[in-house]
């Protein structure tokens, strides 16, 4: 067999494999001399079947699976051998007027090879590590909503501002009878909110549909319209009062504390804020972080430069899911997945050069630091190493499960990377000044 490259540019190359009888005709020989020994063809007793009538009847279809497998077998150690580092797999040309009577073959495959590039984290610069802290305000609404949860509800007369109203949105033409709990805060036309108060129960308050809400879909849920129903709407609604009631907070003792935390862990209102401090900041910590990675991320694709062989991958997913693609089609699933794929080679490149690698004490140290915290909410606060290692090997005997997690451990290496080598400057800013920074609002 001899197997050649000719490389068409930077990007791609064709394989050329020459298969020649000697190279399969043995195999080929000795399956259908098994095939002998097992047919059953009428006129014939077993394995008395002539060589001749094997072949016409099996030779072919034994010929092209033979053919395949040297072909694969010798294509793979070829590309392990060479050291190519492609792009997807190999494409076969496809040949029309291809002659399997012939005794010699000639196959042909496209490649696509994986760029050769430059990363550096030095290039990723003006970015912001944010230190999130849970501040007064927050905390003090955090306490407030917790002695409403729980807090008592007491009927009212008349809507003041703040309390919970249940009723019905109406509208007959368009066959709207949508049962809904409502506050004022929900609507973003401040007229509209307006309408309600001093309204008791059995009144009804007529709503313009448009700009109702910040955002159309909302209709869907409380006027229960279907999602291109609601796109622009401009009608009007009745809303009929049904029931008013406010929620009493708790008050603020020994009581709550312990339902709250269990008995003697809380026995103040700063203990409760310091818990809640905590608790918050620690979820801050770990969005702060991945919004550092998602910068640092989008830093890297920016900043490195390659070129694709898009032409070949375009082709390959094609062919690659269990139904074939269109044209079109595949030029979408390449737009949607080339910034993935980019990626996906930047972090290779990173990990190379870091030498980041995951190792199976790695993943089981990481599941299980995952099952314990998993544990604790639920209440399980001090379980076995015998009780958390049995979990993590089941956990670990699922292959999905390995992938899934290899790849948390790994962004989990490459974040603490980032944090060590990329120049940052660290902020601190509250919640909510956080999330203007990262949502814009």
């Amino acid at each position: 067999m001899n197997i050649t490259r000719k490389n068409t540019d930077a990007l791609n190359a064709v394989v050329t494999v020459a298969v020649s009888k000697a190279d399969y005709e043995p195999q080929v020989e000795k399956v259908l001399k098994n095939y002998s020994k097992t047919a059953t063809i009428p006129g014939f007793r077993k394995g008395a079947v002539p060589m001749s009538l094997i072949k016409k009847q099996y030779g072919k279809a034994v010929l092209l699976e033979e053919v395949n497998k040297v072909l694969q077998e010798n294509l793979n150690k070829y590309l392990q051998q060479e050291k190519l580092d492609i792009l997807g797999n190999p494409l076969p040309k496809i040949s029309e007027d291809f002659n399997w009577d012939a005794e010699d073959y000639t196959f042909e495959f496209e490649l696509g090879l994986t760029p050769t590039f430059e990363v550096s984290l030095d290039n990723v610069k003006n970015l912001t590590q944010y230190k999130v802290f849970a501040d007064d305000k927050m905390l003090d609404d955090q306490v407030l909503r917790i002695r409403k949860q729980y807090g008592k509800m007491i009927s009212k007369d008349a809507v003041e501002k703040g309390d919970d109203i249940s009723g019905t949105f109406l509208n007959a033409e368009k066959g709207i009878d949508s049962p809904a709990q409502i506050t004022l805060d929900i609507f973003k036309d401040k007229k509209a909110a307006d309408q309600f108060i001093g309204k008791k129960v059995g009144d009804v308050v007529t709503l313009g549909t448009k700009g109702l809400f910040d955002d159309d879909h909302k209709l869907m849920d409380y006027l229960k319209l279907g999602h291109d129903d609601v796109h622009g709407l401009d009608i009007s609604v009745d809303f009929k009062i049904e029931e008013i009631t406010m929620s009493e907070p708790a008050e603020l003792n020994q009581e709550l504390f312990d339902k709250l935390f269990g008995p003697g862990n809380v026995s103040s209102v700063e203990d409760i804020k310091a818990k809640i401090k905590e608790d918050a900041e620690k979820q801050f910590a770990s969005q702060a972080d991945q919004k550092f990675l998602n910068d640092v991320t989008e830093s890297l694709l920016t900043n490195t430069k390659f070129d694709l062989p898009s032409a070949f991958l375009k082709k390959w997913i094609q062919t690659v899911g269990e139904t074939p693609l269109t044209t079109e089609q595949a030029e979408a699933e390449y737009a949607r997945s080339e910034n993935g794929l980019r990626y996906q080679l930047i972090e290779g490149k990173i990990m190379s050069q870091n030498n980041l690698q995951i190792t199976f004490e790695d993943l089981k140290a990481y599941t299980a630091q995952m099952i314990r915290t998993q544990m604790a909410q639920f209440g399980q606060m001090n379980p076995t190493d015998a009780d958390v290692d049995g979990i993590v090997a089941r956990v670990l005997s699922n292959q999905e499960e390995i992938k899934r997690l290899s790849e948390q451990v790994m962004s989990e290496k490459m974040l603490n990377l980032f944090k060590d080598k990329v120049k940052a400057k660290t902020k601190e800013v509250s919640y909510e000044d956080f999330i203007a920074a990262s949502y814009g609002h």
